[in-house]
């Protein structure tokens, strides 16, 4: 076994952390008897062979070893080796945007011919996958299908090997892997498509067993994604039921073994924690892939998972509530029912549904109003507790709490969405000796009712220690009062605006002085702090106390002069905006720095664009100069969209050539700041933001019209 393995001269070749010279080690590793050893062997290769994707040198010289090791029988878990083939010879180079972006020079450099070579010289030994569809390994036969279809290079023998294995193989989950690595073939390669959808469809009528007909519909979708039937709510909600009905019982627990300090191990047990208890968890990632073909049909998706959210099996449930994270995130839509659904799973006895539930209602802020009543439930009665004491949070009767972490989501749930029934609770929350960061930036959204929190902000953020942590601990406190407008907190609030250590002093100054500024004519006890921060080097610090100041006496003798020195040639991009920023707050009374402001319409920067036209619409009135750089910077960065509809909002009839844009803004189905596999907590929120504004700055415009 791994014969010349000796011969290569590992040293002169290299991997993610330097010479590849501790590479037949982990070869040898992952022919080990020792599970533990095989493990870690396999997190070696990944974590520095294969590091996130990449091909080095000493990947491919591995090749020829890792196809030694998948064909001897008597190598353990190569299972794990196909896939480790599969990921390295499977890279779509045109999907591979980073590899245009490396720089040849780069000491990371990885020439894109090595992506190629490790295709090429997999294909070449790929018929050794054939025999594995057969192998008397379950993990083997799960591997290999997708590796046949990714690698092999006759891909209508691999098609005609995959219908015939599905004839007379038993594994359900192998099962569902034959007919996947079908419709990847089907993607693959357009001359075989059409007989395979066909065989598709056929196999979603025929086949007995409702997971495979489910299996078999979804590749379908996603291979002929025009075709979809009108009937497909209907269809899979039907084979939804049927494989509930028809399953045989929760999966055992997989085979004990020995725990290792790798992510592969750490990957492995989440993926088995979240499979126990379930008959069957498999159709998760068959929904995923019809929710994917299914795409911008989001009625469609959306009435499945109200089905799916009424299903008896909490599995069911659970997989609903994370395949709507994905949706509501991306496409606008009719949620309410969804929310009120998903708002029903806070009191159920299963732990993993309700923590499935409170993280997705997270992230809803407003469109979470549906599940409020659910949310101030959870919060006051906690869940109830199945047989056994299942309710795992340390919920308790009538009155009592939920477990902290549960209460802490379910709390800034309630918060985001701006129910003032978070406001006692937050109270209670204050009281304790540590808070979620995040609850203090949700209190901005509750209203005259959060005043009575400000006792206890005050308090707190007394008793923050002037140390290095300065800014961590105080910037979320400062925030909170701002929005509860905690004015008596004026001596609390200059006594870390005057005691902020170095470490990001500017930071902690700029916090402060922004909650001075909302406190206004309050805050005049700070008024020569904020006199002597005009002059302060960073711009953040200076704009912001100029702000202060004019909120706090409304004198524009000292305050302009300040602002409009970082109006000048040679200013940076950030602090041009930071200045015009504050122009436009204090709004028809600096009027007199329109001219000032006037250069920033040509910045090549489009935020400074943004912030001189916006400043310059709220200081002068002037929409006929402002609106085209606005609307222009509308085309051309998405993101600037919320900023840009929110002055339109205010010109109102002056921004009326603005109405085809908004009018298009809110007929579009796909939220304007989605991003495929990426997202921020706040990127549901800026959305409907974006849609309030724009429906008001239309209403504005049509009034005017009359």
């Amino acid at each position: 076994m791994l014969t010349g393995i000796e011969e290569v001269d590992w040293a002169s070749l290299g991997h993610a952390y330097g010479p590849a010279d501790d590479v037949p080690e982990l070869l040898r590793g992952l022919a080990s008897a020792d599970p533990a050893e095989r493990e870690t062997a396999l997190d070696g290769m990944y974590g520095a062979v294969h590091h996130q994707g990449d091909v080095y040198d000493s990947t491919l010289a591995c090749i020829p070893f890792l196809l030694e090791l998948v064909a001897d029988p008597g190598v353990q878990d190569r299972g794990c080796i196909v896939e480790l083939l599969t990921s390295i010879g499977g890279i779509e180079l045109d999907d591979d945007e980073e590899l245009d972006e490396l720089d040849p020079e780069d000491e990371e450099f990885i020439p894109a011919a090595n992506y190629a070579m490790a295709a090429a010289a997999i294909a070449a030994g790929a018929d050794v996958f054939l025999g594995l569809v057969s192998d008397p390994d379950p993990e083997v036969r799960l591997a290999a299908p997708c590796a046949l279809a990714s690698l092999h290079p006759d891909p209508a023998r691999v098609l005609g090997l995959l219908r015939e294995r599905l004839t007379v193989e038993r594994d359900t989950e192998v099962r569902l892997a034959l007919v996947a690595a079908v419709g990847r073939i089907a993607l693959r390669h357009a001359s075989l498509r059409a007989e395979t959808v066909d065989w598709l469809g056929w196999l979603a009528r025929a086949a007995q067993d409702p997971g495979l007909r489910l299996a078999a519909l979804a590749q379908r979708a996603r291979c002929a994604p025009a075709d979809i039937p009108d009937d497909i709510v209907p269809w899979v909600t039907g084979l939804l039921e049927e494989i509930r009905t028809s399953a045989q019982g929760p999966i055992a627990a997989g085979a004990e073994r020995a725990a290792t300090p790798t992510l592969i191990g750490q990957v492995r047990e989440l993926l088995e924690e979240h499979a126990a208890g379930r008959p069957a968890p498999w159709t998760e990632e068959l929904l995923r892939t019809l929710h994917a073909a299914l795409d911008d049909r989001v009625d469609d998706r959306i009435a499945l998972i109200v089905a799916q959210l009424r299903s008896p099996d909490w599995g069911q449930r659970s997989d609903a509530i994370w395949l709507c994270g994905g949706l509501i995130r991306i496409w606008r839509g009719r949620y309410e029912e969804v929310v009120r659904l998903v708002g029903a799973q806070l009191q159920d006895p299963e732990p993993r549904l309700r923590e499935a539930a409170t993280s997705f209602l997270e992230r809803l802020f407003e469109l979470g109003a549906p599940a409020a009543d659910a949310l101030v439930t959870r919060l006051t009665t906690g869940p109830v507790v199945g047989p056994g004491g299942g309710g795992g949070h340390g919920g308790g009767g009538q009155g009592g709490f939920v477990g902290r972490s549960g209460r802490d989501g379910a709390l800034l749930a309630l918060a985001r969405a701006g129910d003032t029934r978070a406001v006692p609770l937050l109270a209670r929350a204050l009281e304790e000796s540590e808070v979620r960061r995040e609850l203090l930036y949700a209190m901005d959204g509750l209203g005259p009712s959060a005043a009575m929190l400000a006792p206890l902000l005050r308090r707190r953020l007394a008793e923050v220690e002037l140390d290095e942590r300065l800014y961590d601990r105080a910037a979320p406190l400062l925030y909170a009062l701002a929005a509860v407008r905690g004015n008596q907190a004026v001596p609390e609030v200059l006594r870390v605006l005057r005691g902020a250590p170095s470490n990001r002093r500017d930071w902690v100054r700029e916090a402060a002085l922004r909650t001075l500024a909302a406190f206004g004519p309050a805050a005049r006890e700070a008024v020569p702090e904020m006199r002597r921060l005009l002059a302060a080097e960073s711009a953040a610090v200076a704009t912001t106390a100029a702000r202060a100041l004019w909120a706090a006496e409304g004198d524009m003798g000292e305050v302009l002069p300040a602002l409009e020195r970082w109006l000048r040639p040679g200013a940076s991009g950030a602090d041009w905006c930071a200045a015009a920023q504050a122009l436009g707050e204090i709004g028809p009374a600096a009027a007199v720095t329109a001219p000032a402001l006037r250069p920033g319409l040509a910045s090549r920067d489009l935020w400074v664009r943004v912030r001189s036209a916006a400043a310059l619409w709220r200081v002068s009135g002037d929409a006929a100069t402002a609106l085209p750089v606005l609307l222009a910077a509308w085309e051309e960065n998405r993101h600037a969209r919320v900023d840009v509809a929110e002055c339109l909002a205010e010109m109102g009839p002056a921004a009326s050539e603005a109405q085809l844009v908004i009018l298009t803004e809110l007929t579009r189905r796909r939220r304007h700041n989605a991003r495929e596999g990426a997202s921020g907590s706040h990127d549901i929120h800026l959305d409907e933001k974006l849609l309030t504004l724009c429906r008001a700055a239309l209403a504005r415009m049509e009034r005017g019209a009359f």
